[in-house]
């Protein structure tokens, strides 16, 4: 597989981590879009927020999501890159997008199991069940626009990942 293969779904359903295994699995590069902006920033997600608001690290998201855009690389998005109509139109020209659909209950306790906040900064300031619920409400539309394949991400990881070589598998057959 040569064009990239952008992950894309809400925060906790598995991008990085399906993503990692993805990319050992198709011997592609991988890169996470909020990691690349911790490390080319030196700042957080909760840091450049309190810096700079959410316009100003949704425009560092999108110039990110462009700066590591590359033949061979699978790439976990962060949840809200789809929101902007030029992320949503660059990624389905650029390459594959896949959305890892899961459902909020299974989000939510992702998320309280593992909660990283100075990467997840709460988005509406509400309980993680109660955000991931008004967030996905708000992107599900988003995310199924975006995506050239679904695949359910309620499943284990290694399940996501053969679900989604199997959506590229087919998709190449056509």
């Amino acid at each position: 597989m040569t064009q990239p293969i952008y992950l894309v779904g809400a925060r906790g359903c598995g991008k990085t981590t399906v993503g990692v295994a993805l990319a050992q699995a198709l011997g592609c590069n991988f890169v996470d879009t909020d990691h690349y902006l911790l490390t080319s920033t030196k700042m957080s997600v909760a840091d450049i927020v309190a810096q700079e608001g959410w316009e100003g690290f949704r425009r560092r998201e999108s110039a990110a999501l462009q700066s590591v855009t590359a033949p061979g690389t699978v790439i976990a998005t962060g949840g809200g890159m789809v929101l902007a109509q030029s992320n949503r139109q660059f990624m389905r020209e650029q390459g594959v997008v896949i959305y890892l659909r899961a459902p909020a209950q299974i989000l939510a306790s992702r998320l309280a199991a593992f909660p990283e906040e100075g990467q997840r900064p709460t988005l509406t300031g509400r309980s993680i069940t109660d955000e991931i619920v008004e967030v996905l409400a708000a992107r599900e539309a988003l995310y199924n626009q975006v995506a050239h394949h679904v695949v359910d991400a309620a499943r284990p990881p290694a399940e996501i990942v053969e679900a989604v070589l199997a959506a590229l598998h087919t998709a190449r057959a056509c």
